[in-house]
């Protein structure tokens, strides 16, 4: 028994050995197998003729940064609240500007947050310097209210600034510091950019001071995004070239290093860029700022008309061959337009002499006019050009919405429509000489609702035609033939458009 015990030992005691022996050669061969892999080389990294292109553009990249970088400043501002501008904002033009005018985190700092003693307002923006004596032009919405002005150039030296002067119209202001041989932008052409040429966009984007980002031109001439005043130009550049909050103020210049834009605004839903950037070209920002530096303000020109774009939808109503020139679709009666005999309906191809393609174009030429200048119009009226001189005032306000009551049907268009009682009038202060029918409603898919009618509008002409009423403007509809378009001018928003009401009849 003890032997058989003996035997059954060694044989386990065997086999023990043959399992540590073989576990010990296996940990001795990977312990190989890995000191092998971690000695083999890496991969060799791309050689520079492969990526020639590429290495080029980053070294174009970083030489154009590093000329344009010092010339951007930071501008921390300290102001006093303003309560009526604050309830005057909506929650549109909020989502425009009011995320630069703030904390570098987005929005408004009025103290410590929700204490309504708070007597000041921080501001974080960007500036660009211009000169190389210490001009620096920022957006108007940066500097608003100021009651101190820092700038913080790129050696991290900060300088007390001066307001010079500032244009709410065109949101740009002129600040100075003290200073010799700043660095400096020069001045771009923005009339010659183009769809995907590249741009970069510096600022100082919630709080990361003097950043850059690329992109492209992604589409130029962009409308004035503020419907509340219509007499803001627009032309604005946008971009993809990432401009978030702080950027505002910032530069966006060309391959050169030509300052070719002002950037100040996005167009997102949370607030943080999504794609869309704008800036202000310096066709607009180049004139405004000299006269800024040279008188301290802006006197802009002032027609007084409403004007829009001839579309390829309502140029056979104006008989216009092609869907170029800025629509007049409203006269202010003793505006300088007036007095120079435009009228509802022209079509204004040129400005002395130089073509004009949409009403962008021509509101920007005008608005960089004085007071006091008589430009040469040529117009198409009823398919024929007139020339039409018309001598600049001083811009004024603008006019306001309106309203209506007594229904009359939808019928095949797809309004509901009442004439404008008095007491609209007073309440809603329309305009004495605003005559016509009042939408109450539109049906959904109609006619007019294709064209972009809402309630509150008021149709004035039906086919080139002046309506005095509801009833007018319902039996000026109901004469249209079946199957044919129809034009309608409508008040809207303080000013008048075209519209064409495309039958869904045959």
């Amino acid at each position: 028994m003890q032997n058989w015990k003996t035997k059954l030992t060694r044989r386990f005691l065997a086999a023990v050995v043959a399992v540590v022996t073989v576990a010990t050669f296996a940990t001795y061969e990977f312990t190989n197998s890995a000191r092998a892999a971690v000695a083999a080389p890496a991969a060799a990294a791309l050689d520079d003729s492969s990526v020639a292109a590429l290495l080029t553009l980053d070294h174009a990249m970083e030489t154009l940064a590093a000329r344009v970088t010092p010339a951007v400043v930071n501008v921390t501002v300290t102001s006093k609240p303003n309560p009526q501008k604050a309830s005057d904002e909506s929650p549109d033009m909020e989502q425009f500007f009011g995320p630069f005018g703030g904390t570098p985190f987005g929005g408004r700092q009025f103290g410590q947050p929700g204490n309504p003693r708070s007597r000041v307002e921080h501001g974080l923006g960007s500036g660009v310097v211009i000169s190389p004596d210490g001009y620096i032009v920022t957006n108007n919405h940066v500097v608003d209210g100021a009651t101190d002005i820092r700038v913080t150039m790129t050696n991290r030296e900060v300088l007390s600034a001066k307001l010079i002067g500032t244009d709410p119209l065109t949101d740009l202001a002129v600040i100075k510091v003290n200073g010799t041989n700043l660095p400096s932008i020069p001045w771009g052409d923005s009339a010659k950019l183009h769809p995907g040429q590249t741009v970069l966009a510096f600022g100082n984007p919630y709080g990361f001071r003097f950043t850059v980002t690329r992109g492209i031109v992604s589409a130029l001439n962009r409308p004035n995004p503020d419907a509340t005043d219509r007499r803001k130009p627009g032309q604005f550049i946008q971009t993809d070239a990432a401009i978030n909050p702080g950027n505002s103020g910032g530069a966006l210049v060309n391959a050169r290093g030509e300052l070719i834009g002002i950037n100040t605004f996005l167009i997102s839903s949370n607030g943080s860029f999504s794609g869309m950037g704008f800036a202000i070209p310096t066709q607009i920002a180049e004139p405004t700022v000299t006269s800024l530096i040279r008188d301290g303000k802006v006197s802009h020109g002032f027609m007084g008309i409403g004007i829009s774009d001839v579309t390829p939808d309502n140029a056979k109503f104006f008989q216009m061959s092609k869907a170029s020139g800025a629509l007049v679709s409203q006269v202010e009666p003793n505006s300088p337009g007036a007095k120079g005999g435009l009228k509802t309906g022209d079509v204004i191809t040129k400005l002395d002499s130089k073509t004009v393609t949409d009403a962008g174009e021509l509101q920007m030429q005008v608005g960089q006019k004085r007071p006091g200048d008589t430009i040469q119009l040529e117009v198409v009226r009823d398919g024929k050009t007139v020339s039409v001189p018309v001598t600049l005032e001083a811009m004024g306000a603008a006019a306001g919405t309106e309203t209506g009551s007594t229904e009359h049907g939808k019928g095949r268009w797809g309004l509901s429509l009442g004439d404008l009682s008095p007491a609209a009038r007073e309440q809603i202060q329309i305009p004495s000489e605003v005559r016509g029918a009042v939408v109450q409603d539109v049906q959904p898919g109609s006619p007019a609702d294709n064209a972009g009618l809402q309630r509150g509008d008021v149709i004035v002409e039906v086919n080139r035609h002046a309506q005095q009423s509801a009833a007018d403007v319902a039996q000026a509809l109901s004469n249209v033939a079946k199957g044919q378009d129809v034009l309608v001018l409508v008040w809207s928003n303080g000013g008048n458009t075209f519209r064409v009401l495309h039958p869904t009849e045959g």
